[in-house]
């Protein structure tokens, strides 16, 4: 059998919002509530403390959702001291490989 979880006093602005994501996933508010707790409880890569900010996980990485140019991504890499193998040079690109495919046809 499940258990019952209620959160009191959520705040309006809160409460609101939870409904709109609710509506833009086609969920009911309970639907959308479950999914939002099933997810936490699966992710085990991150985990969050008492005041809501997010700690490291695995290897001491953490993980924030969002998105980065792939210039953001390559100037990371190489801060990080990242180089390109000289060897990937002599290897066909895969839109020539398709244009010599289409070619041959």
């Amino acid at each position: 059998m499940g258990v019952n979880l209620s959160i009191k006093d959520v705040p309006d602005e809160i409460a609101e919002r939870l409904r709109q994501r609710a509506a833009r996933n086609h969920r009911s508010l309970q639907g959308e509530l479950m999914s939002i707790v099933e997810r936490a409880a699966a992710d085990t890569t991150a985990d969050t403390s008492a005041d809501g900010r997010l700690r490291t996980g695995v290897a001491g990485r953490s993980w924030v959702q969002g998105w980065k140019s792939i210039e953001q991504l390559m100037a990371e890499r190489e801060a990080a001291g990242w180089q390109r193998d000289p060897r990937m040079a002599e290897l066909p690109r895969g839109v020539d490989i398709v244009r010599a495919d289409r070619d041959s046809r």
